[in-house]
């Protein structure tokens, strides 16, 4: 997901806000840059650091452009994280901070962030996050409740784009959903994400060549957080505690019609 859904997001803004502090934002991300990475069974290709993926960085030197490689010396380590630090500190809007993040720490890192933020930033770099993470139901640097939390503090309106809002428009005050797991995460049922579509859930449940789990449950509209569609995946972002009736789909019929209350 890139900068033009941001933009087409900010277009929604209709009342005044707080501006972002990218002092603040700044000083946020530098504290991440400092961390130290994690080899991986593949470094130096692959490490984990909040701004890098991989030991095979590029720094400027001498203005050229060079690779270098993080794991071979703290030298070098220590002159990539200089130039992203100059980066940093040359970022005009959160978002551009936003986009030099490895982003599985791209929730991790919003979730400190967000004090800072104005609201538009906030909400439209959370849908972004969230759109990029592979798995945001399960990030162990950011609980359900947290995430929970930063949905409910963002604006849906400027989450969501243009089609996403005309979906959620056109949904019952009583919605029914769908969330498909695998073994890898059958306890992980009530979660944030859920589909209105049976068939995106079904996807899930049968991925990695598995016979996973379709569940099936409703939610008030009320307490839909926000509505995606930019994969495809009919995804509705809810309140855990608010899911209503969940139970195990039989696939004739996807299980019983079910009000809310």
């Amino acid at each position: 997901m890139g900068s033009e859904y941001m933009d087409e997001r900010k277009s929604s803004r209709t009342r005044p806000e707080k501006a972002t502090d990218m002092e603040q934002v700044r000083i946020t991300a530098k504290t991440f840059l400092m961390l130290d990475y994690q080899k991986t069974s593949f470094s130096p290709m692959v490490v984990q650091h909040p701004f890098t993926s991989s030991g095979i960085v590029l720094v400027q030197k001498d203005d050229t452009a060079q690779l270098v490689d993080i794991t071979e010396s703290q030298e070098n380590f220590e002159e990539w994280q200089r130039f992203i630090s100059g980066e940093i500190d040359q970022a005009e809007r959160a978002y551009d901070i936003y986009m030099m993040l490895n982003k599985a720490f791209a929730l991790t890192f919003l979730k400190y962030a967000a004090p800072y933020m104005s609201t538009n930033d906030f909400s439209s770099i959370l849908a972004d996050a969230w759109m990029l993470s592979e798995n945001p139901n399960q990030d162990v640097n950011v609980s359900k409740k947290e995430l929970t939390a930063m949905f409910k503090a963002a604006d849906r309106n400027m989450m969501m784009r243009d089609s996403d809002k005309e979906l959620f428009s056109s949904l019952d005050d009583c919605v029914t959903i769908y969330r498909g797991v695998t073994d890898y995460n059958r306890t992980n049922i009530r979660a944030l994400s859920w589909s209105l579509d049976y068939k995106t859930a079904q996807w899930f449940a049968g991925r990695f060549d598995q016979e996973g789990t379709v569940y099936q449950a409703t939610i008030n509209k009320k307490d839909i957080l926000a509505v995606f569609t930019g994969r495809n995946e009919s995804e509705i972002i809810v309140d855990p505690k608010c899911l209503q009736n969940i139970e195990e789909v039989q696939e004739q019929g996807f299980g019983m019609t079910m009000s809310c209350f």
